[in-house]
Order: C-alpha cells, then sequence, then structure tokens
C-alpha cells in the first residue's frame, strides 16, 4: 500500500461572496467574534501557494456561536493532496481557537474524499499519520519547511528582479532597503524560517541564511524564477477549478 507525500498542486481560488460578506457585517455570517474569526483566519495559507484562504476563497463560512468558532473551508476539487488539505485545516484550528472569547472550534472541510479522516484527526488533535493510520508516512513539518523556503526564494527572485531592472547592486543590497510592501512579506517568510530580519542582513540569503555569493547569484535567482513561476501557474490553475467547480 503506498504511502502518502506531498503533491505537486495544491488548490486556490478568489474569495468567496459569503466571505467578503461576513468582513463587512452584511451576511447571516456576520455576529459578534465573527470578523475576529476571519482576521485570525488571514494568517492560514494554502502550504504551496503561500496565500491566506480568505484571499483564495477557501473559507465558505465562519459563525461564531456561544463561544464556538464554527468554520467551512473548501477546496477546488474533490482530490486535493489531503496532506496539504490537512495542514489548513489544522492552522484554521488553531487561528482561530486563539481569537479572545473563542471558547471551542469547529472546522471541517467539505466536498473533499478525505473529509472524513482530516476533520477526524484536527478535532482530535492526534496528527497526520494518526488520522491516515498505516497510509501517511509521517507528520508534515518538513513538507511545510519545503514550501516555506520556496515561497522565500520566490519572493527574493521577485524583488531580485525588479531592483536589478532599476539598477541596483544586488550583491551589496540589505533587507533594510526595501520599503513598504516588499519589506513585510520578506521578511514574515523569513521570521517563519528562523532566518535573520534586521536592516543590515543582506538583501539575498540562502535557506541557512548565509548571504548567496556573487558567483552563484544568476544561478540561483534563475532557478528561484522557476518555482515562481510555477507557484504563479499553479494558483492560476487552481483559481480556474474552484470557480468552474462552485460558479463563484
Amino acid at each position: 500500500m503506498s504511502t502518502m507525500s506531498a503533491s505537486p498542486t495544491s488548490c486556490a481560488a478568489r474569495p468567496p461572496a459569503g466571505a467578503d460578506a461576513a468582513r463587512a457585517g452584511g451576511s447571516p455570517s456576520a455576529g459578534p467574534g465573527t470578523a475576529a474569526v476571519l482576521r485570525a483566519l488571514d494568517a492560514v495559507v494554502d502550504p504551496e501557494l503561500d496565500e491566506p484562504v480568505t484571499d483564495l476563497g477557501f473559507v465558505s463560512s465562519v459563525r461564531v456561536e456561544g463561544g464556538t468558532a464554527r468554520i467551512r473551508l473548501r477546496l477546488p476539487t474533490y482530490f486535493c493532496a489531503p496532506n496539504f488539505a490537512y495542514l489548513m485545516v489544522a492552522d484554521a484550528y488553531e487561528a482561530a481557537r486563539a481569537v479572545p472569547g473563542v471558547d471551542a472550534v469547529d472546522v471541517r472541510l467539505e466536498d473533499h474524499f478525505a473529509a472524513e479522516e482530516i476533520n477526524g484527526g484536527v478535532a482530535a488533535g492526534d496528527g497526520f499519520a494518526a488520522a491516515f493510520d498505516g497510509l501517511a508516512d509521517g507528520e508534515l513539518q518538513e513538507l511545510r519547511l519545503t514550501f516555506w523556503r520556496k515561497a522565500h526564494a520566490a519572493e527574493q527572485e521577485r524583488i531580485a528582479s525588479r531592483l536589478a531592472h532599476d539598477g541596483a547592486d544586488l550583491t551589496r543590497a540589505r533587507l533594510g532597503d526595501l520599503r513598504g510592501d516588499d519589506g513585510v512579506r520578506l521578511r514574515r517568510r523569513r521570521a517563519r524560517l528562523g532566518l535573520p530580519v534586521d536592516d543590515d542582513a543582506p538583501l539575498l540569503v540562502d535557506d541557512d541564511g548565509a548571504p548567496i555569493p556573487p558567483e552563484s547569484l544568476p544561478l540561483k535567482l534563475r532557478l528561484a524564477r522557476t518555482t515562481r513561476i510555477s507557484i504563479e501557474g499553479n494558483s492560476g490553475f487552481c483559481r480556474g477549478l474552484l470557480s468552474t467547480r462552485y460558479g463563484d
């Protein structure tokens, strides 16, 4: 029997109308605590696309009733990778549980072939391997780390490409040279990897936080560009799938 491992494609899509309405307080889903839970879910990302589930359309509904947050998630296809799905459901559970005033969390993935195993495993807190006993080849932290590193490399390349076009010397650039959203996004991706985030840190570093040598920079950036293009392509593909499936 084969074991479950990373799938090459996760799934993403634009936010459903219900999520937008809940943010604005104009839906039956809106109520005391609902907006706070939605804000907390902004920190939950698709592990492959590194975009918030609230932006990608994975949150179909949120309700807070009597201190219980009830969250329903959806994906573009019935067969989206269960390991990716498990990470998102588990992260949504933890994010909602940390919201002040939320005493209990009921988060469920719907319309997915492994929904029963995923929902039960997250609710029990037993982990991915226990949820898929005999099928999973371990827990998912290494998978998560792999995609964090890919997201960091892709973000570095995106910023470096723009700076190089503007004539910047990439070998001397520092993190503190960035302003606005570029600096925020790159620092956030570095922080979760435990990499330096101070202003004097080199702009371009490897997976361990060491500066990329000038002679290695062209190849590193070419490889990172393929990663970025792959992420963007998967995002567009999955947006189309979700739109077709749910008609949003």
